[in-house]
């Protein structure tokens, strides 16, 4: 059964609880598995391969909202509250939900840094928008480390 584009949402956890980011039209999971190439006289000529380093890195794309002030929605994160994250240097908790309506459906959760962070704000009826780019820290688990 495939899983529809719209029902993977990307969390930010802020001490309390998970808040979604908002309004994303699309976000990623990116992992990289570095290999390590050698290789010996023992067998010249062929390339032995060992995996190396894990790394990742968690994309989104979406329509800027007010989150953080007087009459914004406080419940989600949008380029508001991630720049103040981005400008302290918080390493944030991340859980990305592939299905919000199957409770049994995989949730990815880990640590990362914000280090890329844009706005466009454009003119006449078109809507701001925002990019960002997570760089993970440590491991990806599939349980709540927050539970």
């Amino acid at each position: 059964m495939s899983i529809r584009g719209e029902k993977g949402i990307l969390y930010i956890w802020d001490t309390a609880a998970y808040k979604p980011v908002a309004c994303l039209t699309s976000n990623g999971l990116n992992t990289t598995l570095a290999m390590i190439e050698s290789t010996t006289k023992c067998f010249p000529g062929v390339v032995k391969k060992t995996p190396g380093t894990f790394s990742y890195s968690v994309d989104a794309e979406g329509e800027y909202i007010d989150t953080t002030t007087v009459g914004g929605d406080t419940a989600k994160a949008s380029h508001d509250a991630l720049f103040l994250l981005q400008q302290d240097k918080i390493l944030v908790t991340w859980k990305l939900d592939t299905n919000v309506d199957d409770v049994s459906a995989v949730k990815y959760y880990g640590d990362a840094y914000i280090t890329d962070l844009s706005a466009t704000f454009g003119s006449g009826d078109e809507v701001t928008t925002f990019s960002l780019t997570l760089d993970g820290d440590g491991a990806i688990v599939l349980t709540d480390p927050n539970a």
